[in-house]
């Protein structure tokens, strides 16, 4: 099956030069170059995967990344920012918004052609293991509960917290090796592959996140705890309900 690409590229240059590799390649190609109506576009077309540059001369792409990490029927679409900024804390920003990969400008085009197929890889198995959560059992732990054939994470209280797709994916690897010490690497291999050249802070920028939702507002001790040497485990008992 086509794979159905949404391009947001301000540079005629670069959008010529990407639409010309892209629909090259066999994938199909909506886009456009500005950020007005990105969403909508999306919402249209139901990519596969979205290219997003940031520095747009009418929005914010990272503005544009929230609203399809927020939208019900978007969340779970991989995003590959494409911008001039290079520094780590906006690397860690694309991160803590949701990105799936984040490639500075200038680039070579077969990198991003790699970079897009190792993405596109990994949202097929994350659909497959979606499917298979599907018919899995609920897990609880410490009073918090994680049901896989809905996706939700519930709170002691019995409240839903939230969950992005990446921070989903993070806590169930997680839950599946409790009390196991697991390595940034581990992790990295779990939930990104090494084919996708996965940024140094990712794995901390998304234990940051989730840590900060499984102990707000005070409910839990710390369940993710940190091992000297670049490793995290979770230290409470799971059990399948």
């Amino acid at each position: 099956m086509t794979k159905r690409i949404v391009l947001i590229e301000d540079d005629t240059d670069l959008y010529a030069l990407l639409k010309y590799n892209l629909e090259k390649e066999g994938f199909s190609l909506a886009g456009s170059q500005t950020g007005r109506g990105a969403l909508d576009l999306c919402r249209r077309v139901r990519p596969d995967l979205v290219l997003l540059d940031i520095m747009l001369p009418d929005s914010d792409g990272l503005d544009i990344c929230k609203g399809i990490r927020n939208d019900a029927e978007l969340s779970q679409t991989p995003i590959i920012f494409l911008t001039a900024r290079a520094s780590e804390t906006d690397r860690i920003v694309g991160l803590e918004l949701g990105a799936d990969d984040y490639v500075p400008k200038p680039f070579n085009p077969r990198e991003l052609l790699a970079r897009i197929r190792a993405v596109l890889r990994r949202a097929g198995d994350h659909a497959e293991h979606r499917a298979e959560a599907g018919t899995a059992r609920a897990l609880r732990f410490a009073d918090w509960t994680l049901e896989p054939a809905r996706r939700r994470l519930l709170n002691p209280e019995g409240v839903e917290v939230a969950l992005t797709g990446g921070e989903y994916d993070l806590l169930m690897a997680l839950l599946e090796r409790p009390n196991r010490v697991l390595t940034r690497d581990m992790l990295l291999d779990l939930l990104r592959g090494r084919q996708a050249g996965p940024f140094d802070r990712a794995i901390d920028v998304a234990i940051s996140r989730l840590r900060r939702k499984l102990e707000g507002g005070g409910r839990s001790a710390q369940l993710i705890k940190t091992v000297r040497g670049g490793g995290y485990v979770l230290a409470a008992a799971v059990e399948r309900l």
